[in-house]
């Protein structure tokens, strides 16, 4: 069969129905950012401490002191996890004594949060910390909220949302439970499904690739979807645009069927393929754990997230230059390399210097973002066509779980507030360093076989191993897919 892009040429480069397909799938990702984001605000852990019951019978002075104090951050300041015993402070406040100067609040005994906790209300009104997890979780043998069961619980509340809704007494209409007030987490998470209803009919408007049709044999449908692309256009067609002959030739090849282990079938394929999986998987971890991480910042959160996301916007200017101009390995890695150095940096940057602090965390997630959206091109153009789609969605899951990994990363900062940079910077500097070890393929065509594969760059002088399935040597196929 002739070559793909030679048969398509008359299409043009940068069409109308080129442009069309690129806004919708653009269109298609909007709801990732509403949902992928929405977990700073839903689980929000504001200020807390153990609450004390109303008819704990205490003095104003012993009410205020029935917290002890532990150093957060550098800071002294209210436990999260424990009170002094409440048995104790009711007696010492019935005979009249003053915490500090009667007593010596040192040495008495502390408990659990045994009736739950007291939220701060200053940013958040309502997340599901503060409520759903305070509603099914209200005692607990160690008395603090734990860290682990409170990701495991954002994913169950996430995923289960009708357990958001429930009837009315009459039965006649729907009512959300608890107030419907500003700030309620359960209203938020309502509000974030209607991008992702709306997304729902593009399955059927954006069309399939037509490259990949024909890697699977499917010609009349590559076809159809061709010269509907030409009649948008508005350029002729040609009267044949691919060889019966040819096609019927090379029909038991293109219909071969690719399955997971064919990403591992030589030692060059897996070496990628393992090298891309940890590529995306800490790209992930990172660029997640500085979206999350931004309610610890100092400053308001709402702000925070704001600066964040628009620093995403210059990241993806600059990869798209890129892209176009310099080779893709030293791009990925000079990017790396820049978001995890400046997150390193952080922790050397003098705690008052708030803004210093802030300023270097958007430049880190500024490397991030560029690096995380010229993966998505450079793993596209590494895979064959007959494994490509399976390749960008195995790196993809990768990805995800270093999505679920990365809430981990920012809990982390109760113990050390600078151990989630320190982390973060460190894995993305060392995948900066394992992104050289990639094959280049700035200007190479995009490849349509497995003979075809770049080398990583230790296999550079080392026969290209065949695999267990052949395939005729197909034509060089330009780098640039409908």
């Amino acid at each position: 069969m002739r070559d793909y892009d030679a048969a398509t040429a008359f299409l043009g480069q940068w069409g109308r129905f080129q442009r069309l397909v690129f806004f919708l799938l653009s269109a298609s990702t909007i709801p990732n950012g509403f949902n992928g984001m929405s977990a700073v605000f839903l689980a929000g852990t504001p200020e807390h401490h153990c609450a004390v019951p109303p008819g704990a019978n205490l003095s104003a002075e012993w009410l205020n002191a029935s917290i002890p104090l532990e150093t957060q951050g550098g800071q002294a300041a209210p436990s999260h996890c424990r009170r002094y015993r409440l048995a104790a402070l009711r007696n010492f406040s019935a005979l009249g004594l003053r915490p500090g100067s009667d007593v010596e609040l040192s040495s008495l005994e502390q408990e659990p949060c045994l009736d739950g906790w007291e939220y701060s209300r200053d940013v958040y009104h309502s997340t599901i910390v503060t409520e759903v997890w305070q509603e099914e979780h209200p005692f607990l043998d160690h008395g603090c909220a734990d860290w682990l069961q409170l990701p495991a619980d954002l994913l169950y509340q996430l995923g289960d949302v009708h357990g958001a809704l429930r009837h009315s007494g009459d039965g006649t209409d729907l009512k959300l439970r608890g107030s419907l007030h500003t700030g309620d987490w359960r209203m938020l998470l309502l509000a974030l499904t209607g991008p992702g209803l709306l997304c729902i009919p593009l399955w059927w408007i954006i069309p399939e690739s037509p490259r990949w049709l024909i890697s699977q044999g499917r010609y009349k449908e590559a076809e159809a979807i061709i010269r509907r692309a030409a009649k948008i256009n508005g350029v002729p067609v040609p009267a044949v645009l691919f060889d019966t002959t040819e096609m019927q030739d090379s029909k038991p090849e293109q219909q071969q069927k690719a399955i997971l282990l064919d990403l591992f079938r030589t030692r060059n394929i897996a070496t990628i393929t393992i090298m891309s999986l940890l590529l995306w998987f800490f790209t992930s971890v990172g660029y997640f754990g500085l979206s999350l991480s931004t309610p610890n910042w100092h400053g308001n959160a709402y702000i925070n997230c704001f600066l964040s996301a628009v620093i995403e916007v210059p990241a993806y200017v600059i990869a798209w230059l890129l892209l176009r101009s310099l080779p893709r390995r030293y791009s990925l890695s000079g990017t790396f390399f820049l978001g995890g150095g400046v997150v390193l940096f952080i922790q050397l940057v003098p705690a008052d210097f708030y803004v210093l602090s802030i300023g270097l965390v958007m430049l880190g997630k500024f490397g991030i973002t560029a690096a995380f959206s010229m993966l998505y091109v450079y793993n596209v153009e590494l895979y064959p066509t007959l494994v490509r789609n399976m390749a960008v969605g195995a790196t993809s899951t990768a990805s995800r779980l270093g999505s679920i990994i990365a809430p981990y990363f920012v809990y982390l900062g109760a113990y050390d507030r600078f151990l989630p940079y320190i982390l973060m910077g460190s894995l993305t500097v060392l995948i900066g360093i394992l992104t050289l070890f990639l094959p280049e393929s700035y200007g190479n065509p995009l490849p349509e076989s497995f003979e075809q594969m770049l080398k990583v760059k230790c296999f550079r002088n080392e026969q290209q191993a065949t695999g267990i399935r052949k395939s005729k040597e197909s034509p060089k196929i330009l780098a640039t897919p409908l």
